[in-house]
């Protein structure tokens, strides 16, 4: 099927029929930027299988699923929380049950700690501190009378403000929404809730989560805990700011392409990108449903597997999560690593990579092949094929979502979010319908030539040093869509084939800055995950280190 580029004219007259004002400049930028997806679309549909197609992504997801984790016990003991009774969600959380410290010492000390940092990093949107406390002084009480309501009781958390909370604002990063008030409860909040977790607050984040910096000219950059001058990452800026400044021990983020493995990589932080369809998305803002997920940021590997083993699991609200039982990710961490398959990829993840990224890469396998990992380069499929259909997808979505909005109040939108989503008139309806067909073959390709010869795939995050806030155009012409779309290109890919992959904190690089890799995995392999990135974490020790007290250079 030819999929032919759209030219300048197809670009306006799109924006004509659906009430946009576009320039004759800015649909030539539009169109120069999509034209090499159209040419990878098209190469790939060239090669689709007709007779194969029918199978969804959604079969191919469990056609190609991880086996479920063994049953059998981990030999030995789960590994001791860090020496302080708080230092992370789980020694927290055990603390809390032991009595060694109230749930109403940490929340104010949460709370306390947001407000001496807001300035700072500005990572809050809204702190819900007289909520919160007396959430916390319900805890206690329930806990003197011996009723703990699961394994987070007490623990205070925040999340991103796109996360719904029935009767409160979520203002999704926008003036838009800045007085919307939500009329449900996302489904993972009341999983958090049902575990006893308090939220204190929500979280900064991208303009309608739709930009990979973490900066917002609407409500205000969030800054980089280890510097102030470095972007966080994003759209989950406030969630790896405030996890990784020691705010609160988690949140959650969603990942379209890259939304909680950046900010995670950026903030030195443990961040999951779930397989499509482990977590519900009932109740959380949408940017492209064809894409989006769910998962949380965290300061180590336990912290992550105990969040999302609450989270995970089938929602009735949202159709597209997957009916099967939540594996204890937690309980398998200890299992053996030795002899497990790492994969090093050649091509595509190892294209135009800084050396500093690639000093980091070549530490990490190092350490893996130190624990007994055998390394595996393997050869890539065409993955910028796969990169293309996420970006025709996003559009897509993108541009039913905020079609109205852009058509009667545009100058409501920041300059870089209102250049992206101008970037849609990119898509026709043809390439939209095309790249979704393509998933599930996509899916079974790289599945057969990549993970029939390994467990897990060690991949960079970000192909560049992070970089500095001034480093980054956000006027939303060609130019920031050329920067955003390079800070995301070893990201989409994973969002498109529904995979899980995994950002693990790598060291640092020579500015200072965090340097986190992900490990990428078949469908509903978690599991396997956070066995591996557990190991390396306890090896190399990462989780210990946390940004100066300064958060300045």
């Amino acid at each position: 099927m030819n999929q032919a580029a759209v030219t300048v004219a197809d670009i306006l007259r799109q924006a004509e029929r659906i009430g946009w004002t576009v320039s004759d400049t800015r649909a030539a930028e539009i169109a120069a930027v999509a034209a090499p997806a159209y040419a990878a679309l098209e190469r790939s549909s060239a090669e689709l299988d007709f007779d194969v197609d029918t199978l969804s992504l959604y079969a191919a997801l469990q056609e190609n699923r991880a086996p479920p984790p063994s049953d059998a016990p981990a030999p030995g003991p789960m590994a001791p929380p860090p020496a302080a009774a708080t230092a992370s969600l789980v020694a927290a959380a055990l603390a809390l049950r032991s009595g060694q410290v109230s749930s109403l010492d940490l929340t104010q000390a949460a709370i306390a700690a947001a407000k001496a940092t807001q300035a700072r990093l500005n990572a809050f949107v809204r702190l819900d501190e007289a909520t919160a406390l007396a959430a916390a002084r319900q805890c206690d009480a329930d806990i003197a009378r011996g009723v703990v309501r699961g394994p987070l009781h007490g623990v205070p958390l925040a999340h991103k403000d796109m996360f719904y909370r029935t009767g409160l604002v979520s203002s999704c990063g926008s003036e838009i929404r800045q007085h919307w008030v939500a009329p449900t409860t996302a489904g993972v909040l009341e999983r958090l809730d049902a575990a006893g977790a308090i939220q204190i607050g929500t979280l900064n984040m991208t303009e309608f989560a739709y930009g990979p910096t973490g900066q917002n000219a609407f409500l205000g950059d969030v800054r980089n805990p280890w510097n102030t001058d470095y972007i966080t990452g994003g759209s989950s800026s406030g969630s790896g700011a405030s996890v990784a400044a020691r705010v609160v021990y988690g949140a959650l983020g969603s990942d379209t392409a890259g939304s909680v493995r950046l900010p995670a990589a950026i903030c030195g932080l443990v961040g999951m990108k779930t397989t499509f369809g482990l977590v519900s998305r009932a109740g959380a803002m949408p940017l492209s449903q064809s894409l989006d997920t769910v998962g949380p940021l965290t300061r180590t590997v336990a912290d992550n597997a105990l969040m999302l083993s609450i989270i995970a699991g089938h929602d009735p609200r949202d159709p597209s999560t997957a009916q099967q039982a939540v594996p204890d990710y937690l309980g398998q961490l200890q299992r053996p690593v030795k002899g497990l398959r790492i994969g090093i990829p050649k091509g595509y993840f190892d294209r135009g990579l800084e050396p500093e990224v690639i000093a980091c890469l070549d530490r990490v396998r190092a350490v893996l092949r130190g624990l007994g990992l055998t390394v595996v380069e393997i050869d890539m499929p065409d993955l910028d094929a796969i990169n293309a259909a996420g970006f025709f997808l996003t559009w897509g979505d993108v541009l039913a979502i905020h079609g109205a909005w852009m058509r009667d109040c545009p100058q409501r939108y920041t300059p870089q979010t209102r250049g992206r989503i101008q970037g849609t008139l990119a898509v026709t309806a043809q390439a939209f319908a095309q790249a979704q067909r393509l998933r599930g073959p996509m899916l079974r390709n790289f599945c057969a030539k990549v993970f029939d010869r390994c467990d897990a795939l060690l991949a960079p995050v970000l192909p560049m040093e992070v970089p500095r806030l001034s480093e980054v155009d956000v006027s939303g012409g060609a130019t920031t869509m050329r920067i955003l779309n390079e800070i995301t290109r070893l990201m989409r890919p994973v969002n498109v084939l529904g995979l899980p992959a995994l950002a693990v904190p790598g060291g640092a690089t020579a500015n200072g800055l965090p340097c986190g890799f992900q490990l990428i995995g078949r469908p509903f392999a978690e599991s396997t995950l956070y066995r591996i990135a557990h190991a390396y974490e306890l090896q190399t020790g990462f989780a210990e280190q946390a940004p100066p007290a300064h958060g300045g250079p």
